[in-house]
């Protein structure tokens, strides 16, 4: 006989998920594998001469990178000799400013704080990533992308995700010569929805630089690091060569952060047999040593790996607290999809929901999850009333606002309408009324005419050739009747040259000034203190449609 209550729970969503025991020669281990160093530093003449038990003379790449520019060394001695517990303890601790410990942590080794992380459960992981996130105010970041790559669908779907509050929003191809569409037509639709919003396009690295310098992108984050040598070689050159990367961007103007996260070198088969957070430790102070402003970590497109495991959800949230304690902006993964369950992906969601990060996802889904060419998203467009809602029952702010169906159909309108006029203007293929009137009211690219695809890739090489730049863009938009989005565009430019958004934790708002941890520095300090959900943007998020007002009963 079986148990028929055993026979139902088989058939739950859950038992779709994969899980693994333990495997720590693999790799397969979350946090404190026995095979992770002990915490160390040795420093003569101000050089590195010993870091987490390892010999100078034994250094890999990325020990070398971490111990010339990752560790803040004036303090390091001391900051080493303290008892990690105790440090652990002033995480928590709502007396200890943030202030003070970014100037124990920051002069840290990767041993030591995959040490003091260890000490913590998630609730005090979120307790202190609550007080150590850089920018008062969090925010999140959305994907907007489809299966045909259709340029009216994905500027539709920018204005609407930027209307509902997103304040970065990410492409990518599904078709690679597809990406300067991509890109105009989530720049073009974002501006529509919202002025100040910043978009990139995630490609490979070449052609994503290229783009940014040309002005058709704000930002980027897609250039991934790894916490073992042979990963790393295999995969994405030297570390020297993504700080030359992060240097080209900043020297045009261009926001960037790199991306990691917990799994990675499980997945490519080259873990060293260490825990999968120690070595993103590693990634998170290469990311700190090459300058970069922030880090995209919290497994990201790993996230089956550390899901799978004992502990992996815990060590996702442990490498986001991590990220903070090094003083990066942090854009906390909850992206790509990872469990059939629901329970389990809002599980996962609040970790950094409740506590709030700079950006809680970097990349919920603007569209349904089958036109995610990311993977599939923790959340989708299915989601958003779920989503409003959760912020309305905890009273959190999770970077979305509820909105009215006419104002979507407005917005989507104008953004399809705006890129018809750009196309037309830049003499692109043609963009019809069809077009215009389904990506108005379109759920996905099910409900998209279809376009000449040949036509579309050819034309879009031909407007790179040209040497088409975002001022090209800006006057077409001109000429085609949409000054106020023309505008915008030519906003993000001169945002540019003014480099005020290379700042940790930089975004805008509609009257496009920049809010970082510069001029909106965190300062939790326990309860009544921080970053609170009051006032205006509390009265929003209470607004969802379907609630019924006592006064019109």
């Amino acid at each position: 006989m079986k148990s028929k209550r055993f026979e139902e729970l088989a058939k739950r969503p859950v038992n779709q998920d994969g899980f693994v025991d333990e495997w720590v020669d693999e790799g397969l281990i979350a946090m404190q594998s026995p095979n992770d160093p002990k915490p160390s530093i040795k420093i003569v003449n101000d050089e590195v001469i010993e870091l987490d038990g390892k010999s100078k003379a034994d250094f890999d790449l990325i020990d070398s990178y971490i111990a010339k520019y990752g560790i803040n060394l004036e303090n390091a001695e001391e900051a080493m000799a303290m008892d990690s517990k105790t440090i652990a303890n002033k995480l928590v601790d709502p007396n200890v400013s943030r202030g003070e410990i970014i100037e124990i942590t920051t002069a840290c080794t990767p041993g030591k704080l995959n040490e003091i992380v260890g000490y913590m459960n998630v609730v005090e992981m979120m307790m202190a990533v609550q007080k150590m996130r850089a920018r008062r105010r969090p925010t999140t970041q959305s994907h907007v992308t489809n299966l045909r790559d259709n340029p009216v669908q994905i500027a539709a779907d920018a204005a609407e995700g930027a209307l509902r509050g997103f304040d970065e929003q990410e492409t990518t191809v599904a078709v690679a010569r597809y990406a300067p569409f991509n890109a105009l037509s989530i720049m073009v639709g974002s501006q529509v929805g919202r002025p100040g919003v910043l978009t990139q396009c995630s490609l490979e690295e070449a052609t994503e630089l290229d783009l940014g310098m040309r002005g058709f992108t704000a930002y980027a984050e897609t250039i991934s690091v790894y916490g073992t040598e042979q990963v790393f070689t295999d995969g994405d050159d030297t570390p020297w060569s993504k700080g030359f990367l992060a240097s080209c961007y900043a020297s045009r103007g261009l926001k960037m952060r790199f991306t990691s996260g917990t799994g990675s070198e499980v997945q490519m088969g080259y873990s060293e047999g260490k825990s999968m957070l120690y070595l993103e430790t590693r990634c998170i102070f290469l990311t700190k040593a090459a300058g970069v402003q922030g880090l995209q970590n919290g497994s990201i497109s790993c996230i089956g790996v550390p899901g799978a495991v004992p502990s992996g959800i815990r060590a996702v949230l442990a490498e986001n607290l991590i990220a903070t304690l090094l003083d990066l902006e942090v854009a906390s993964g909850n992206d790509q999809t990872f469990s059939h369950s629901d329970i389990r992906r809002t599980a996962r969601l609040l970790m950094q929901f409740l506590p709030g990060t700079d950006f809680i996802s970097s990349g919920y889904s603007a569209t349904p999850n089958y036109d995610n060419m990311f993977a599939g998203s923790n959340f989708d467009a299915d989601d958003f009333d779920d989503y409003n809602i959760i912020q309305r029952d905890l009273r959190v702010d999770g970077g979305l606002r509820p909105v009215k169906e006419e104002d979507v159909v407005a917005v989507r309108n104008k953004a399809a309408r705006a890129l018809q006029a750009l196309f037309d203007k830049l003499g692109l293929p043609k963009i019809t009324d069809e077009e215009v009137q389904a990506a108005t009211y379109a759920r996905g690219s099910n409900d998209m005419p279809a376009r000449d695809m040949v036509e579309d890739i050819k034309m879009a090489g031909e407007l790179l050739d040209r040497g088409t730049t975002g001022l090209d863009i800006v006057k077409a938009l001109a000429e085609g009747g949409y000054e106020d989005v023309a505008d915008s565009v030519l906003n993000l430019l001169k945002q540019r040259v003014a480099g005020d958004f290379l700042q940790t934790s930089a975004i805008f708002d509609d009257q496009w000034n920049v809010i970082s941890a510069v001029n909106d520095k965190n300062d939790y300090a326990g309860p009544g203190t921080g970053y609170r959900l009051d006032g205006e943007e509390w009265e929003k998020v209470k607004a969802i449609p379907n609630a019924i007002n006592p006064k019109d009963v």
